[in-house]
């Protein structure tokens, strides 16, 4: 949890901030505290009350065994329930309101220094023959070295640059090119032979059931077969890394097949021609749970996706 003082006026963050927001804020930090184990918070704006971020309510909330680090709470705390210079525990909650912590992290802060020399000394006294053998073609030792075998060896030379990354083969490049141009996502347009063979099997096709389906079959499959073909160029023809954000456009095209399934599914008005039979009903069926899978699907993945950008 972060507070942070916008320009030199010293009016505080909080000044240029709507109610909206801070409300949707408020709610985030709600949230947070009943998922999270271990809360910090640092909130300070100089001269002025720490704010008070989170509440009573919001402790309560938090599991049992839960800790607050109020770092701010030499200003007051960003906790309602912190106690300036002391640790409590409310609601099962421990909430570390020390205004002195600096002092407290005298012990590990030692052992963090005094680890980071122990290493760099390991790196210093590497024995080669059982002799102390100072690398100077290491760059951290060569830079760290002021004096070797009585020669000043301060300060370190520059440190040579990175050399550059190889340029790709152009051999390389032509042939992902020729591999990739009728890919997926790809616009380049396919051989005239691969062409021609794909047209002559779907006139065959079309042919043969123009032939022998009957004349009210024929313009129901008519508009399948331009919905295949649309759906095909919609979806084929834009980039993979969009298809997760084109799931919540397909969800109209799905609600459209939803609504055809139910039609078939729905009992007859009186006047019809009777009810369907019980292939066309098992096909609306089938239709309608994978368009409910669709439907339901996109608006999950969508609703993951800006959760993530949220946080």
């Amino acid at each position: 949890v972060d507070y942070e003082e916008e320009g030199s006026g010293g009016g505080g963050y909080a000044k240029v901030m709507s109610e909206g927001f801070q409300a949707a804020q408020r709610d985030m930090y709600a949230q947070q505290a009943r998922e999270v184990d271990i809360i910090i918070t640092t909130a300070l704006i100089p001269g002025k009350p720490a704010p008070r971020l989170i509440t009573a309510e919001m402790v309560r909330s938090m599991k049992p065994g839960s800790v607050i680090v109020d770092m701010a709470a030499e200003q007051g705390g960003n906790c309602e329930l912190t106690v300036p210079g002391e640790a409590v525990v409310r609601h099962g909650v421990t909430i570390i309101g020390y205004t002195d912590l600096a002092s407290r992290m005298a012990r590990q802060s030692s052992t963090l220094y005094a680890t980071n020399l122990f290493r760099l000394s390991e790196e210093l006294c590497k024995t080669k023959d059982g002799v102390i053998h100072v690398n100077m073609d290491d760059d951290a030792i060569r830079g760290l070295t002021v004096i070797k075998d009585g020669e000043i060896t301060w300060p370190a030379p520059p440190l040579a640059p990175a050399a550059p990354r190889p340029a790709p083969k152009p051999a390389a490049a032509v042939a992902e090119k020729k591999g990739g141009s009728h890919g997926h996502g790809s616009t380049g347009p396919l051989p005239a032979r691969t062409l021609a063979i794909i047209f002559a099997v779907g006139a065959l096709a079309f042919w043969f059931v123009g032939a022998y389906a009957p004349a009210a079959f024929l313009g129901h499959f008519t508009v399948f077969v331009l919905a295949c073909f649309i759906g095909y160029m919609v979806v084929w023809n834009v980039t993979p890394a969009l298809h997760t954000p084109l799931m919540s456009v397909t969800n109209a095209i799905s609600s459209i097949i939803a609504i055809g399934a139910l039609v078939q599914i729905a009992p007859p008005a009186a006047g019809s021609l009777g009810r369907p039979d019980g292939l066309i009903l098992w096909l609306a069926f089938a239709a309608l749970v994978l368009t409910a899978v669709n439907m339901f699907g996109g608006f999950a993945v969508t609703r993951r996706m800006l959760a993530m950008f949220r946080k």
